[in-house]
């Protein structure tokens, strides 16, 4: 992926990456905006699609609303002003949810009137240009999806922002310009996107069977011949969750519908005969993405007690010693990272050190995630089903303490936090058995056992607050 990523780079600098001109005959677009108790986004939301530049007779927008607090009155009167404005806008409501998100988007498009459509979540924020930078990619007839990048409204706002930023800009320039580079699969990322409806249709409409609805039907059109095209200098900027809870509702949807996506779509992928065997090969880890939990978890459980296995049988050494070169793999991804930092931040060594702090961070977080999130894989690939939860929204820039008196802050503390607390104690415990496990000690796992002590110390730290 960084090698494509690198090409893709070099291409851009001697201007061959080239930016289609706008048709002579605009086409008619549906915007869709999915939302489900959005209280304290929504109106910043109308007010940004309300100004998108666009021919008024040739866009309608859909406000797919399947709310059920008082966010439901409220939009209704905000979609009531903005049509006052001559805004092609639309208030749609079902009687239940059935199917969730991937169900409302369906239910939107019987009544969607656009040849194009682009879909936004309550918390993104497009450009007013958005559909006059993606529309002109879609003169290619083989064109399917056209996929902006996610940009970050309040990277700054804490640690743990800061880390899903870093993490979201790693997946958004090294694997879907990389991806798209050599036309394996990539997957449209449920927002900040537009397709074409007749796409949609022909991959089979939208699913509701899995958490992860976008790549469901991602797969299924690529399997039909659909190009996608991702657009990294096109920035949709959106708010990152700002609460433990927040993060692992989005965590626990996105690794669980990996999953079940896993289960869905590889032997469709396995049989198809229209794709390359390396796009399979892709696919197929692209696919197992988040089974990376599994492994992260069993390997540190397994971690503290080989120190005494390795203590105990010294004619073991040797395959300990071998063990270390999976050490590579962490080398390579902190390569690999590096050139994403230095793409948005600069090089330089003030920039390395500050990649160096955000990198450890980053990694030491993902395995305080481990137990949460394999949980979702194992779940994911078992076929048990859970209902959709959104990602709670709070529209918070500066002032946490707000965050208390939100009404989509879950106040409670879950059962994870304190077996994740029991798991930070056991990496405790395997660091301080570094010094006696031997007379001259064993260290060669404590520089592992430190990040992942750090990682559930973190998670159970925000766990036990009330606010971040």
């Amino acid at each position: 992926m960084l090698r494509y990523f690198l090409r893709f780079e070099k291409k851009k600098e001697k201007n061959l990456v080239i930016m289609p001109p706008l048709p002579t005959e605009l086409p008619n677009v549906t915007i869709q905006l999915p939302l489900y108790n959005e209280l304290y986004v929504v109106e910043r939301l109308l007010e940004c699609i309300s100004k998108i530049e666009y021919p008024k007779n040739k866009l309608q927008i859909q406000v797919l609303d399947d709310s059920t607090d008082e966010s439901l009155a409220l939009t209704e009167s905000l979609v009531l002003k903005h049509q006052k404005n001559n805004i092609p806008i639309e208030h749609i409501t079902r009687i239940d949810r059935n199917g969730f998100k991937a169900g409302a988007l369906k239910y939107g498009l019987e009544s969607a009137t656009g040849d194009f459509i682009a879909i936004f979540d309550a918390d993104f924020l497009p450009q007013t240009d958005w559909l006059l930078k993606t529309i002109p990619h879609f003169q290619n007839p083989e064109i399917g999806v056209v996929q902006t990048r996610w940009g970050h409204l309040n990277r700054n706002y804490s640690v743990l922002t800061e880390i899903q930023a870093f993490a979201l800009d790693a997946h958004f320039l090294l694997e879907q310009v990389g991806r798209n580079q050599q036309n394996h699969f990539i997957n449209f990322n449920g927002t900040a996107g537009i397709w074409r409806k007749e796409c949609i249709f022909d991959a089979g409409n939208w699913e509701g069977d899995t958490l992860t609805e976008d790549l469901d039907l991602s797969y299924r059109a690529q399997l039909k011949q659909w190009k996608f095209h991702y657009l990294d200098d096109v920035i949709t900027p959106a708010e990152l969750p700002v609460s433990l809870s927040a993060i692992r509702s989005q965590q626990f949807r996105w690794n669980k519908g990996g999953a079940e996506n896993f289960r869905k779509m590889i032997g469709r992928v396995v049989r198809s005969k229209k794709i390359s065997l390396s796009t399979k090969f892709n696919a197929l880890f692209h696919l197992l993405n988040s089974s990376m939990f599994l492994n992260v978890l069993l390997v540190a459980v397994l971690s503290v007690p080989l120190l005494f296995i390795k203590a105990y049988y010294p004619n073991l050494r040797i395959l300990f010693n071998l063990s270390g070169l999976f050490i590579l793999s962490t080398l390579i991804f902190f390569s690999c990272y590096w050139f994403i930092h230095k793409r948005i931040y600069d090089g330089g060594i003030n920039s390395f050190l500050e990649y160096i702090k955000r990198f450890l961070l980053f990694y030491s977080l993902v395995m305080g995630f481990a137990l949460h999130n394999s949980i979702a894989v194992i779940e994911g690939y078992l076929g048990k089903k859970s209902p959709f939860v959104r990602t709670p929204k709070f529209n918070i820039k500066k002032d946490s303490n707000s965050i208390s008196t939100n009404k989509y802050s879950l106040k409670n503390t879950t059962i994870y936090t304190f077996i994740e607390l029991l798991f930070a104690l056991y990496f405790l415990f395997g660091m301080v058995s570094a010094f006696w496990v031997s007379a001259e000690g064993d260290f060669g796992l404590f520089p592992f056992h430190l990040l992942l002590f750090i990682g559930f110390s973190s998670i159970t730290y925000h766990g036990l607050k009330k606010t971040v």
